[in-house]
């Protein structure tokens, strides 16, 4: 039985993940061509290397089809309940960086906190009869923040495309996606709340707690041994 480590299937993110590795003497390669999603592992025996798109990779994890998995920690907290109890961070990985934030339009003077949005978002309901929309892919995670900020009067509307687009498309007021450096926002006439940042984001290492890790002990022990990590408590 091999021990199952999931990886990004394509982009920046899997040849940033496989710089990664090989920093710790670990090589990842794929064996087949860009549409076939098979790969080895050298440097470290009994890993399976595992190719998956970013946003399968918490799933596969929760389902411990895979002991082991990179992929985003907003994917991870967004995408899985109560997610410490299903999975276990091993390391930062230093890249894939990005801040999940809220905006909202540039030309909203009067609105630059949380405060003022809820403020606004109680005078938009009244003047419209609906709530302020904000488009996002993350919804676990915007609402738990906005519970936990005390605003009140909105609803997520669901983004699968460009979410900085919505509000020039008027399918919503505001928005909360993940940036790096802002340049798209403010192409876009949107400006970050200044104490909207929900969370931090970058490539992370992470363990399954539902995996079956029967026979795996040694193949964990030599990867992290490799990776200088101490052994998870799963």
């Amino acid at each position: 039985m091999s021990l199952k480590l999931g990886v990004p299937s394509k982009g920046r993110l899997m040849e940033q993940t496989f710089e990664w590795f090989a920093t710790h003497g670990i090589t990842l390669r794929r064996t087949g061509n860009e549409r076939e999603y098979a790969g080895a592992v050298d440097g470290v025996a009994g890993v399976e290397l595992v190719l998956l798109s970013a946003g399968e990779i918490p799933r596969e994890l929760a389902a411990g089809r895979i002991h082991l998995g990179v992929t985003g920690s907003d994917l991870v907290r967004d995408k899985l309940a109560d997610w410490d109890t299903q999975v276990a961070e091993l390391a930062l990985m230093g890249f894939g960086h990005a801040d999940l934030i809220l905006a909202v339009p540039a030309c909203w003077q009067d609105v630059d906190t949380l405060e003022d949005l809820d403020a606004a978002a109680a005078a938009f309901r009244r003047r419209h009869g609906f709530r302020l929309r904000i488009a996002t892919k993350y919804h676990r995670l915007v609402r738990d923040f906005l519970r936990a900020e005390g605003v009140a009067d909105y609803q997520l509307v669901d983004s699968q495309g460009a979410t900085e687009g919505t509000v020039k498309n008027l399918t919503a007021e505001a928005i909360a996606d993940i940036t790096s450096s802002g340049e798209t926002l403010r192409a876009n006439h949107l400006k970050i709340l200044s104490d909207a940042l929900i969370h931090q984001s970058q490539a992370t290492l992470f363990a399954s707690r539902t995996a079956d890790w029967t026979g795996d002990a040694a193949a964990m022990a030599a990867l992290c041994a490799k990776l200088h990590l101490p052994a998870p408590a799963l």
